[in-house]
């Protein structure tokens, strides 16, 4: 996965930093200006790109394009499930009382591991608040067991929000599983 916008380097970097970094390389499309974005046929006139996604297979063929707004983020969910379509492979098994790969990890009540960019673990931030559950939060990003860790339950792939209850873990943010994982905790009309 690579990001590409029409900033410069600097800016690119303050950005990353503001999320707390990210995983992926971020490249520069700043000079000559939006050449790349251009080809793609995403560079506005007013010398911004729209926010889009490409999915280029081994052979360099484009197998998905997706255009948003620039205010929108897309759904990480749709991205999964275009790219499990692309690349079919066994969903991973969901452990259920997993032991921490690395000691020093929070264990016992729901545990949130994310990262601070995720669009998709800032939904389950206010899903979880909204339902007044209490959690700790733990980013990947920032904390290299936690990715680890996450990494040997989502089958080697670094996948945000992903959640340990109680020793049962969720996978994503899947309203249903989380739902069934906090049978007990939620109240009933909230479920």
């Amino acid at each position: 996965m690579l990001g590409v916008s029409v900033d410069h380097v600097p800016c690119l970097k303050a950005w990353a930093e503001s999320l707390g970094g990210i995983h992926f390389p971020l490249l520069s499309d700043f000079w000559p200006h939006g050449v790349v974005s251009k080809s793609y046929d995403v560079l506005r006139t007013e010398g911004y790109a729209e926010r889009a996604i490409f999915i280029i297979d081994k052979e360099g063929i484009i197998r998905y394009i997706d255009v948003h707004d620039i205010d929108n983020q897309p759904s990480n969910e749709v991205l999964r499930q275009e790219l499990q379509r692309l690349n079919p492979q066994p969903s991973p098994a969901t452990p259920t009382n997993p032991a921490p790969v690395e000691a020093g990890l929070p264990h016992g009540g729901i545990v949130m591991y994310c990262t601070s960019w995720c669009p998709d673990c800032r939904r389950a931030r206010v899903w979880l608040k909204a339902r007044n559950l209490d959690f700790i939060e733990v980013d990947i990003d920032t904390n290299p067991l936690a990715a680890n860790q996450v990494k040997e339950w989502a089958g080697g792939k670094r996948i945000t929000p992903t959640f340990d209850i109680d020793g049962t873990v969720v996978i994503n943010f899947d309203e249903k599983k989380l739902t069934a994982a906090l049978q007990g905790r939620l109240a009933p009309s909230t479920t």
